[in-house]
Parts: structure tokens; C-alpha cells; sequence
């Protein structure tokens, strides 16, 4: 198996106690890639989530100085009147919100899920590989056991 420097650890020759130190600290590193995966696939919904309402604005029943129900939170909605149909504000992280056109908004997002879709596939490999690796530990600490050594 090979560790974090690269160097390669032969199984066989750690005790049951180290072999059960190293799945744990494996178990934890897992356990924070999920959360990880987890996270960037939320992220990548809302984004997904943030094209379709730019892309949904495209609609002609939009014009400008229309009223309309501003969200502030999940469940609070304003009055409000689109100024104009043609640009939205984009949030573009840390709070900052940058004016784009519709076709430039929609350009950032796919961006944005096309960035996050590669870190996903990426931090998939890494998961897949730690949890093989678990597996192997866990077959030798079986072994071990059985063998009683």
C-alpha cells in the first residue's frame, strides 16, 4: 500500500494495533472526502439550479418594470420591479454580485458546473482508492486474526 510520501508499506509486516491505527486514520480521511463529495454536489445543484432560472428568464412574459416577488430567504418574499430583463445580478462568491446579460449569466454557471463536475469525478477516484485500501487493511487485520499472529 502506498502512503501519503509515496513510499510503499508492506502489510504484512505491521502489527493488528498499527493495522487498526492506519484504517482508522483511513476511516477519518473517508469520512471528510464524503462530506467533501457531499458538499460540491450541493453546489453543483444549485448552480444547476441558478442556469435554469437564468435560462427560464429568457421568457417573454418578462419586461421591464414589472412587479415581481423578491426572495430574501426560503420562505420571505418582497415586492419588488424588475428594472430589467435583459441582465440579472450574479453571485459571484464571498457576497459579491456582479451585473451580467442573461447569455453571459449562463455562461458563468455552466461554467461553474462544469468546474465542479471535474472535482467530483476527481475526488471520486480518491474515494474509490481509500476505500480499496481500506478493504486490503481490513482483509490483513482478518488474516492476522485468524492466523493469530
Amino acid at each position: 500500500m502506498a502512503t501519503e510520501g509515496g513510499e510503499t508499506v508492506n502489510l504484512d509486516t505491521l502489527s493488528v494495533q498499527q493495522l487498526t491505527q492506519v484504517k482508522n486514520q483511513l476511516d477519518q480521511e473517508l469520512e471528510h472526502l464524503t462530506a467533501s463529495f457531499t458538499q460540491l454536489q450541493a453546489a453543483q445543484s444549485k448552480f444547476r439550479d441558478c442556469l435554469r432560472c437564468v435560462q427560464g428568464g429568457k421568457s417573454s412574459a418578462l419586461k421591464d418594470n414589472k412587479p415581481v416577488l423578491v426572495p430574501l430567504t426560503n420562505s420571505l418574499y418582497v415586492g419588488g420591479t424588475l428594472s430589467s430583463a435583459s441582465h440579472v445580478l450574479v453571485d459571484v462568491g464571498t457576497g459579491f454580485y456582479v451585473e451580467k446579460t442573461l447569455k453571459s449569466a449562463a455562461e458563468f454557471y455552466e461554467s461553474k458546473m462544469s468546474d465542479v463536475g471535474g472535482s467530483l469525478k476527481e475526488l471520486e477516484v480518491i474515494v474509490q482508492g481509500k476505500t480499496n485500501n481500506v478493504r486490503v487493511i481490513e482483509q490483513v487485520i482478518r488474516q492476522k486474526m485468524v492466523s493469530g499472529s
